[in-house]
């Protein structure tokens, strides 16, 4: 790899994680999931391989075209809100019961499921995501020429690298969340993050 390529890949690295390292719907599901030791892998793997199709959706162009149909965005901001909300309405109503998380059926397959539509719903019923990946990277891509695609490698990595130290490094707060006020909290912060974005995505529809 030459100066050139080591120098997009270092800046598509570069610029994913910094806009993947901000609290959000995604962030907030691999942290919890990750604390519980369940789901992880499934859960990883769906944040960083959607990211990196949406990515590759970018650097290749399409944002550009789904510009041109607007309502596109608006219906998935109002039906990636709703989810939220309700999401949002669920960690806050576990806030609100005795014990908070620790009453999760954790290793269930019910529970498997439920996290992996939750994640599948929070990556791609999210506005956001779009913003960040296929219009912002693709646009920024876009200025490298004939580099892009490797700018684009990059900030996939970034994906990946984030999603898996968040999923797989989570458990070292196991200890510190062995007490059910600690999962409380947890479960506020995860509340407040879904609400808030969900309104967000629904005023701005």
């Amino acid at each position: 790899m030459n100066a050139a390529a080591f120098t997009a890949l270092a800046a598509g690295f570069g610029t994913g994680l910094s806009l993947i390292i901000a609290i959000g719907a995604q962030n907030a599901l691999v942290l919890r999931q990750g604390i519980h030791r369940e789901a992880v892998l499934p859960v990883v793997a769906i944040c960083a391989l959607s990211d990196a199709v949406l990515i590759a959706l970018g650097v290749g162009g399409v944002g550009a075209v789904v510009v041109a149909w607007p309502g596109a965005l608006t219906a998935v901001a109002l039906a990636g809100g709703a989810f939220l909300l309700v999401y949002g309405a669920l960690a806050a109503r576990r806030v609100l019961r005795s014990g908070g998380a620790l009453h999760v059926e954790s290793g269930s397959a019910n529970s498997r499921r439920r996290a992996v539509l939750a994640c599948l719903a929070m990556t791609w019923l999210n506005p956001h995501v779009y913003l960040d990946t296929v219009f912002l990277l693709g646009s920024i891509a876009a200025d490298r020429g004939p580099l892009r695609w490797t700018f684009g490698l990059g900030a996939a990595l970034a994906s990946l690298t984030w999603f898996a130290a968040l999923g797989y490094g989570a458990r070292l707060l196991g200890r510190v969340l062995a007490r059910p006020a600690a999962w409380r909290v947890l479960d506020g912060l995860v509340a407040a993050t879904m609400l808030v974005l969900g309104g967000t995505l629904i005023a701005g529809a």
